[in-house]
């Protein structure tokens, strides 16, 4: 069972931390947009990151992956020993960081396989496009094809699938299941297993709330920027109430 959660503790100091974030105060302009938000992850663990629309989930993955917007005001990210909170987008990129935004931000003009060959045109290059074909088989009979004109929940795979093809240690994902039927939602999910069984560290932002945590490990709830719940994923499941508080729109 877990403990209450205490917002003066160091939910990030747990040891071993793969990546840890802590007391990170991140701004829109004077947009006051993550407030303290501290949590952590171990290695090759899913976290769900949950809250209702505008509690700061994406402003926090972004905040994690070093874009300039929300501007990173106070606290630290570490990655496997690296100070993520000093770095550059690029260099969190370099340094094992990729995010997968919810536009998804396949490129027009270029095929599926020109969409991956592109992700690998600097080092550090990840998978290799056989083994990425492997578990997406979808991608592998399309390659030829346009990467926009693919299906909702094929360009999911391709953006998934983009990030493999750097050499990654956390995987960010904001929104994957926007908008795919379940079928879909699910085949992604077993998906996501596959990449944790590599040894990659994963955090999904999802307003599908059930379906991230069936697939979680671990749970954290923003609500108005700040962390209301750090334990199990499960627990978060078993609570009607919980979800009801913090979840429900």
């Amino acid at each position: 069972m877990n403990q209450p959660f205490n917002k003066n503790a160091n939910n990030a100091a747990t040891h071993p931390a793969f990546l840890s974030v802590w007391e990170i105060e991140a701004y829109y302009g004077e947009s006051y947009i993550v407030q303290n938000v501290s949590f952590n992850i171990h290695e090759g663990e899913i976290l769900a990151l949950l809250g209702r629309n505008g509690a700061g989930k994406t402003s926090t993955l972004r905040a994690i992956a070093r874009l300039d917007d929300p501007a990173l005001k106070h606290g630290e990210i570490w990655l496997d020993r690296q100070p993520l909170h000093q770095m550059k987008a690029h260099q969190a990129s370099a340094a094992g960081i990729a995010l997968v935004p919810e536009d998804r931000r396949i490129i027009a003009g270029l095929t599926v396989e020109e969409n991956l060959q592109l992700a690998q045109i600097a080092p550090p290059i990840g998978w290799s496009l056989e083994r990425i074909y492997e578990l997406f088989p979808r991608l592998g009979e399309r390659k030829k094809q346009e990467g926009v004109t693919l299906s909702g929940g094929e360009q999911q795979m391709l953006a998934i699938a983009r990030a493999l093809a750097r050499d990654i240690k956390v995987l960010l994902l904001d929104e994957p299941y926007e908008g795919l039927a379940p079928v879909i939602v699910q085949e992604i999910a077993k998906t996501l297993n596959i990449i944790r069984d590599q040894g990659i560290t994963t955090v999904i932002v999802e307003q599908n709330a059930v379906a991230a945590l069936k697939l979680a490990d671990r749970a954290v709830i923003l609500d108005t920027g700040t962390v209301v719940y750090d334990g199990s994923a499960q627990e978060v499941l078993e609570d009607e109430a919980l979800r009801s508080q913090y979840l429900a729109i």
